[in-house]
């Protein structure tokens, strides 16, 4: 087979070794159903509470904050619709760039006339005006508010401290879309002034079809889905016991070598970003990405010279063996525009372009992918 390497690890990463044999021997020895009273459902509801604890652990945060869902989608959707819902809220903001994970139900809110939706103000960066959200907090009731902690198209992380301080103030509740950052970023729940996070496995080395929505102690929510009463009656449906164990491995390996392999990681973004400038004539970076210590450092996300064939850039490269995403992965398959593109350089026709690492990239591979865009650009 040809050489290929991937260069999306925003839309998703390759599961640890490690991940791998747990779950093929947690598949051996855990099969029951954790509701079962016999021996073997409490053998595997072990498992489900000693995952929830680990992870408790690793966030600084209460285990019973922790509720393991089917991924991110599923814990933003239960946070915007339980929260707006159970604690009768009219108004949300969030911004134009969110994951449509969270633009989608918000939205479809506002056709109904639940809620109003404001958008708070961003910069040409994708920055929220913290300043602009303040105003929309002071000029509405009660509000939901909902701020990604870091864009999964171009990388921009938002002061989630701040905007926590400032949601508190007005008595606002605070929901942050942690997905790209959980298991990437140190957390500390009795710091942050945070009342809803989303995590999912997959973005972590972990298996896909399971992650977790923290709540804070502080707020209380009826569940989204109502069945069986698991997750303490807060999630309906049997526990993936295999992806929950695999789960609270993930984060615990990322959270045991975050500061090397964020060093890493860091280090072939800079020699990406440095061939890139060398190698590509009139290469751009969207928002912040080229900062180094102020962007998701698994991000970097550029464009090209617009050229004939542009809308095949993705498929080009694809062809030649680089595994990329333009803009987010989610919607690489749709005739759409990006929206977050969309919302910070509107009128652009240049074809932009996602490259995401994880610690299984190598130098080689940038090396790799610069040779097929000279081939590509020249």
């Amino acid at each position: 087979m040809s050489k290929r390497v991937f260069l999306d690890n925003a839309a998703t990463t390759p599961m640890a070794p490690q991940i791998i044999d747990l779950i093929s021997e947690m598949m051996k020895t855990h099969f029951a159903n954790p509701s079962s009273i016999h021996s073997y459902g409490r053998e595997s509801k072990i498992v489900v509470e000693k995952a929830r604890k680990k992870i408790a652990n690793i966030l600084n945060t209460s285990p019973g904050s922790i509720f393991f869902t089917s991924g991110g989608t599923e814990a933003d959707n239960m946070a915007i619709k339980c929260a707006i819902h159970d604690h009768k809220i009219t108004h949300a903001i969030t911004s134009k760039i969110s994951h449509h994970a969270v633009l989608y139900p918000l939205e479809d809110l506002e056709k109904e006339g639940t809620i109003k939706l404001s958008y708070v103000d961003i910069d040409e960066n994708g920055v929220v005006d913290l300043n602009h959200l303040d105003e929309l907090l002071q000029a509405n009731p009660r509000t939901f508010v909902s701020i990604m902690h870091a864009n999964n198209e171009i990388g921009t992380i938002q002061d989630i401290n701040a905007i926590g301080d400032i949601c508190k103030e007005h008595k606002a509740i605070f929901h942050s879309d942690t997905v790209q950052t959980m298991a990437h970023f140190p957390f500390n729940m009795q710091e942050l002034n945070v009342d809803f996070m989303a995590a999912s496995a997959h973005k972590f080395h972990g298996p896909k079809g399971v992650g977790f929505v923290y709540i804070s102690e502080d707020i209380q929510i009826k569940p989204l889905l109502r069945g069986g009463g698991q997750e303490r009656n807060m999630r309906a449906g049997t526990e993936n016991i295999y992806g929950i164990a695999a789960l609270a491995k993930a984060m615990e390996m990322a959270y045991e070598n975050m500061e090397e392999e964020t060093t890493y990681i860091k280090g072939l973004k800079k020699y990406m970003i440095e061939k890139l400038q060398s190698e590509i004539e009139d290469v751009q970076f969207y928002g912040k990405c080229t900062d180094l210590d102020d962007s998701l450092y698994t991000v970097l996300s550029c464009n090209f010279p617009e050229r004939d064939d542009s809308e095949m850039l993705m498929f080009n490269l694809d062809i030649l063996g680089v595994a990329c995403s333009g803009g987010s992965a989610c919607s690489s398959g749709s005739s759409k525009g990006s929206h977050v593109l969309t919302s910070i350089v509107p009128d652009s026709m240049r074809p932009g372009v996602r490259f995401s690492f994880s610690k299984y990239n190598t130098k080689e591979d940038i090396d790799f992918t610069i040779d097929k865009l000279k081939e590509l650009f020249s």
